[in-house]
């Protein structure tokens, strides 16, 4: 699943063609026709929330999508041939000159403007991280209020309802980072350490939203997709384990990050 940084980064690649223009076309096949913004109706914004994209029009409608595992927006000059086929695409917006396309998104809708009965499609996120002014600390009362104690931190992390942006890398990268057993329960982690863990997931993320390759200490990533290898740090063979509700899989070093000691 794409990660936070990933659709900062869609977001500022497709906004320099989208927003401020005008539409040519616009297509979402599996939504109402009669809901799609008509041609020549302003693109007004391209904003990255979290794991959502959203695009908004003149007039208040927000294409909102959410890429989940199987989606991606790509952008095209206008005429040129798609890298992927187009029964995959799930959304189109076009400008003068571009194409973008999402394709395979399992979430795309046309969320109206924000009055009685509807409301922004992120408003359930917590503290975007990627997001330079925002202060990762609010994340932390956010645990216990949605949180089930019984959770392991690894996935109170995942939690986009108490930060928004944190994917199954960062999770492994901040809690090595932070020297935390992934799988404490969170009523055992201390509020010194969950600021710990939000902070070092917001350095994270804001330094990875440039080009490159997403690096989280000298030489790229510290566990995640590293297992069997030696911790960058004690040089114990990294594992891998699946858990939680979704099988998730978290990468970890059993030395630096060892269960505590009760």
């Amino acid at each position: 699943m794409p990660e936070g940084d990933t659709l900062f980064r869609t977001a500022a690649r497709l906004r320099p063609a989208l927003a401020g223009k005008p539409l040519v076309r616009f297509e979402a096949p599996r939504l109402p026709r009669r809901l799609w913004p008509a041609p020549g109706t302003l693109v007004e914004a391209v904003e990255a929330e979290g794991k959502h994209l959203l695009i908004t029009f003149e007039g208040g409608w927000v294409l909102h999508t959410h890429l989940r595992m199987t989606g991606s927006w790509h952008l095209y000059p206008a005429g040129e041939r798609w890298r992927k086929p187009a029964h995959l695409m799930r959304a189109l917006v076009e400008t003068e000159g571009w194409v973008a396309v999402c394709f395979a998104a399992p979430v795309v809708r046309l969320v109206p403007p924000a009055g009685p009965g509807s409301g922004s499609p992120t408003a359930h996120l917590g503290p975007d991280l990627c997001r330079a002014d925002t202060d990762p600390l609010h994340a932390v009362p956010r645990i216990d209020a949605v949180s089930d104690p019984a959770a392991s931190i690894a996935e109170v992390l995942l939690d986009q309802r108490v930060a928004a942006g944190i994917g199954n890398v960062y999770k492994s990268e901040v809690l090595w980072a932070c020297r935390v057993d992934p799988f404490a329960p969170v009523s055992t982690i201390d509020d010194a350490t969950r600021r710990a863990l939000y902070v070092t997931a917001a350095r994270l993320l804001q330094a990875n939203l440039g080009a490159g390759s997403r690096t989280t200490v000298h030489g790229g990533l510290a566990v995640y997709g590293r297992r069997g290898s030696p911790c960058r740090r004690c040089g114990t063979a990294v594992r891998m384990r699946r858990h939680g509700a979704l099988a998730r899989s978290t990468y970890w070093c059993p030395t630096c990050q060892a269960p505590a000691v009760a």
